[in-house]
């Protein structure tokens, strides 16, 4: 059995970088799946479900800003990041410098961004595991998944900051009450997003998987997209 939620997202900024264009960030015109997925699990996240996004609605024309960032280069003498290795290392008994010099490494690089986001998000979580931690089984586990999401949605509770793409682009999340707001006008209409990220198969080492996205009236529909992505492939 499958539960159905939704939600309003919003933002003053966000990039979910296409994966060709990673050196200079360059975004998508739209929320990806993936990203959705990440915000409800910010909000609700537990092992014993899965979400699927089932619709996105763009509810802001899409607009495009530069900025330039300081960020951390990949070469360096003290590297671009701490690995998992020198971490093990250390506690192993090694010497190894657990640090990174920003100055040493620094550099600007450009970013296009999408400014003033919104979005609605309608989804459904998947049953994995009717067992709890402890064992015992709810008598219906759906229903209490379901209670306990929108209690938090209506709440604004979140286990850590949901964000739109980065990090640093947080966003804002409320219920929807009622019909959506009307599409911009200038997103009525049929539009190919071109090919987009779906989600990552962490099962498969980590797979990226991508769909073939098309708009109609700012509305993805991502399950129709996906059949006839699937459908084209095969």
């Amino acid at each position: 059995m499958t539960q159905g939620v939704r939600l309003l997202v919003s933002g003053d900024y966000a990039c979910w970088t296409r994966p060709e264009m990673k050196a200079e960030r360059v975004s998508y015109d739209v929320m990806t799946p993936s990203g959705a997925r990440g915000i409800l699990e910010a909000i609700y996240w537990k092992p014993q479900i899965r979400w699927v996004i089932d619709k996105i609605r763009v509810l802001a024309p899409i607009r495009f800003t530069n900025i330039r960032r300081n960020e951390v280069a990949v070469q360096g003498k003290s590297g671009h990041k701490i690995s998992a290795d020198k971490v093990r290392q250390l506690m192993l008994g090694g010497n190894e410098a657990l640090c990174i010099y920003a100055d040493e490494n620094r550099q600007q690089r450009a970013s296009l961004l999408l400014t003033n986001v919104r979005y609605g998000i309608e989804a459904h979580f998947e049953l994995i595991d009717v067992q709890e931690r402890d064992g015992s089984i709810t008598a219906d586990p759906s229903a209490k998944h379901l209670d306990q999401f929108n209690r938090r949605l209506r709440k604004g509770q979140c286990f850590h900051r949901p964000y739109l793409g980065c990090r640093e682009f947080a966003a804002h999340f409320e219920p929807i009450d009622g019909d959506w707001p009307d599409c911009p006008e200038e997103l009525r209409g049929a539009r190919d997003l071109g090919f987009m990220l779906h989600d990552i198969d962490f099962v498969d080492n980590m797979t990226p998987r991508f769909f073939r996205a098309k708009m109609m009236n700012g509305v993805i529909d991502v399950a129709n997209c996906l059949r006839e992505t699937e459908g084209t492939i095969a």
